[in-house]
C-alpha cells in the first residue's frame, strides 16, 4: 500500500512540474486557448482529444453500469467510440474546423456561431448553455474518481475531489491549453499502460480465467446478445444503440472536444491525429467496457451499486503497487477531461460574454486574466456540486454525463456540423435547433419519467427495464437538431454572401 501512495505522490509532483514548466506559455488569450501560433503536432492533439473523450465516467460509471447490464456486448460501445467518435469525427471535422475557425478568427464555439451566422445573440446564448451544462459533466467526473478512492484506498471522497481540483486548477491556471495538452500526452501514455495492465490482471484472476468461456457463451451476456430480461423497447437493442450513438456522435458537437481541432498544427498533424486518436480510443474503450463486462463473474459486486462495481473488482483483483498505477490511470483520465471542460467553460464566459457583451473594449491581458480566474471558479463550482451530489445522492454518474452530452450535442449538432459542410444553413435554423433541443429535453424527461437515485425510465414501455433514459433522450435530441437544422434552412433565407464568403473562402488564396 505504501508503494501505491508513492506512485500517486510522484504523479502529483509531475503535474506541479508541468504547471511550473509551462507558466510562461499563456501570456495572451491565443496562447492560453490555442497553445500559440504554431499549434500542436498530431500526437499531442490526438492524446489531448482522447484523454478529454475518456474520463473516470467511462471506467467507473459507464463500465460498471452497462458492462454489467449487457455483458460483453457493451464492448461495442467502445468500438463505436473509436470508429464514429474518433476516426469518422477526425476525417469529417478536423480539417474543416481548423480552416473555418482560422478564417473566422474564432477561438470558441460561441464565437464560431457568431461569425458563421452573423449573430451576437447566438454567441451569448450558446455561451450560457455551454457553461451551465458542462458543470454536471464535470461533477460526474469528480464523483467517478471519489468512488474508486473510497473503496480501494479508504479515503473520503471529498478529500480526493478537492485534491484533484487543486492539481487541475494549478496547471490549467499557469499553462492554459499548452499545459493541458502536455499533461494530456503524459496522462494518455499512463492511461494506455494502465488499461493494458488492468486487463492482464483481470484475465489472470481465478474468477475470469475459469469462467470467461461461460460469459462468452451466455445467452444474456455474450458478445452479440442482450439481456433477455430486458423485454421493453428501450431495454433491448434500442438501449445499447442509444448508448453507442450518444457517446460516439455526441463528441461531434461538444465544445471541449471540438476545441482540439482549432489548435492542430497542419494537415500532416491532422492525419497523425486521426490514426493515433482512433487507436487510443479503441484500446481505452475496449479495455474499460471489457473490464466492466467481467462483473458477471464476480459475485462480490452484487448489490454494491453500479458506480461501485469496478472499484470493488479492482480491490479484489489488482495487487498492491499496481493498484497505484491503475489509480493514476483513473486520475489521469479525470484530470485531462476536467482541464479541457474547465478551459472550454471559462473561455466562453471570458471571450464570449465578458469581452463580447459586458466589456467589448477589454484588453487582451485583461481577458486572459479573467479567463484564468474563471477556470478556478468553474473548478470550484464543479467540485462543490460533486460533493453535494455524493452527500445527498442527487443522481447517478451515468445520468449526469448523459444529460450533459445530450443537451449540448442536441443544441449544437446541426448548427456546428452542418454549418461546416453546408453554406445554406441559416440563422433561424440554428435558433430552431438550440431552443427546440432544450424544450425537447425537458419534455422527454417528463415523458419518460425518472427516479432520483438513478434517473431510471418510468415510462410504461421502458418501466420493466429499470435502466438509464438519458442516452436515449440525448440521441433523440441530436437527431432532432440535424433534421430541424436542415429543414428550416431549406425553408428560410441563407446567410448573406459576405457572411458565407468569410466562412468558406480562404482569404490567403484570393
Amino acid at each position: 500500500m505504501v508503494l501505491d501512495y508513492v506512485i500517486l505522490a510522484l504523479y502529483a509532483i509531475g503535474m506541479v512540474w508541468i504547471a511550473t514548466y509551462t507558466r510562461n506559455r499563456s501570456g495572451s488569450v491565443k496562447d492560453f486557448l490555442l497553445a500559440g501560433k504554431k499549434g500542436l503536432n498530431g500526437w499531442m492533439s490526438a492524446f489531448a482529444y482522447g484523454t478529454t473523450y475518456f474520463s473516470a465516467v467511462i471506467f467507473i460509471g459507464y463500465a460498471g453500469k452497462f458492462g454489467g447490464q449487457y455483458g460483453l456486448a457493451s464492448v461495442w460501445i467502445g468500438v463505436g467510440n473509436a470508429i464514429i467518435g474518433s476516426l469518422f469525427a477526425w476525417l469529417v471535422l478536423a480539417k474543416r474546423t481548423k480552416n473555418m475557425t482560422r478564417r473566422l478568427s474564432a477561438k470558441t464555439m460561441p464565437e464560431f456561431f457568431e461569425k458563421r451566422y452573423n449573430s451576437k445573440r447566438l454567441k451569448l446564448t450558446s455561451a450560457v448553455i455551454i457553461f451551465l451544462f458542462l458543470i454536471p459533466y464535470s461533477a460526474s467526473v469528480y464523483n467517478g474518481l471519489s468512488s474508486l478512492f473510497e473503496i480501494v484506498f479508504d479515503v473520503e471522497g471529498w478529500i480526493v475531489m478537492v485534491a484533484l481540483a487543486v492539481l487541475t486548477a494549478l496547471y490549467l491556471f499557469f499553462g492554459g491549453y499548452f499545459a493541458t495538452a502536455l499533461s494530456d500526452f503524459i496522462q494518455g501514455i499512463i492511461m494506455l499502460v494502465g488499461v493494458v495492465a488492468m486487463v492482464i490482471c483481470f484475465m489472470n484472476h481465478d474468477n475470469v480465467s475459469w469462467d470467461l468461456t461461460k460469459l462468452v457463451n451466455s445467452p444474456e451476456l455474450g458478445w452479440f446478445t442482450f439481456s433477455s430480461s430486458n423485454k421493453g423497447l428501450y431495454g433491448n437493442t434500442v438501449s445499447l444503440l442509444s448508448l453507442i450513438m450518444l457517446t460516439s456522435f455526441g463528441v461531434w458537437a461538444l465544445p471541449q472536444t471540438i476545441h482540439k481541432y482549432y489548435a492542430v498544427r497542419d494537415d500532416k498533424a491532422i492525419m497523425q491525429g486521426t490514426v493515433v486518436s482512433t487507436l487510443f480510443a479503441l484500446i481505452i474503450g475496449f479495455g474499460a467496457y471489457f473490464t466492466g463486462a467481467l462483473s458477471g463473474l464476480f459475485p462480490e459486486v452484487a448489490g454494491v451499486g453500479a458506480d461501485n462495481v469496478v472499484p470493488t473488482m479492482m480491490k479484489l483483483v489488482i495487487p498492491s503497487g499496481l493498484i497505484g498505477v491503475i489509480a493514476v490511470l483513473i486520475l489521469s483520465a479525470s484530470m485531462s477531461t476536467l482541464s479541457s471542460v474547465s478551459l472550454a467553460s471559462a473561455s466562453v464566459v471570458a471571450v464570449d460574454i465578458y469581452k463580447g457583451k459586458i466589456n467589448p473594449d477589454a484588453s487582451d491581458k485583461k481577458v486572459n486574466v479573467t479567463m484564468k480566474i474563471l477556470c478556478l471558479v468553474f473548478v470550484a463550482i464543479s467540485v462543490v456540486l460533486a460533493i453535494l451530489n455524493e452527500k445527498f445522492q442527487i443522481s447517478a454518474i451515468a445520468y449526469l454525463m448523459g444529460l450533459s452530452w445530450g443537451v449540448l450535442a442536441g443544441c449544437f449538432m446541426g448548427p456546428f456540423v452542418l454549418g461546416l459542410l453546408w453554406k445554406k444553413v441559416s440563422r433561424p435554423a440554428v435558433w430552431s435547433s438550440i431552443v427546440g433541443a432544450l424544450v425537447l429535453t425537458v419534455a422527454l424527461i417528463f415523458i419518460f419519467g425518472y427516479d432520483k437515485n438513478g434517473w431510471d425510465c418510468t415510462f410504461p414501455v421502458a418501466l420493466q427495464t429499470g435502466i438509464n433514459c438519458s442516452p436515449l433522450i440525448g440521441v433523440i435530441c441530436m437527431a432532432y437538431s440535424l433534421v430541424v437544422t436542415a429543414v428550416v434552412s431549406l425553408l428560410t433565407k441563407a446567410p448573406d454572401e459576405k457572411t458565407i464568403a468569410s466562412a468558406f473562402t480562404d482569404k490567403q488564396a484570393e
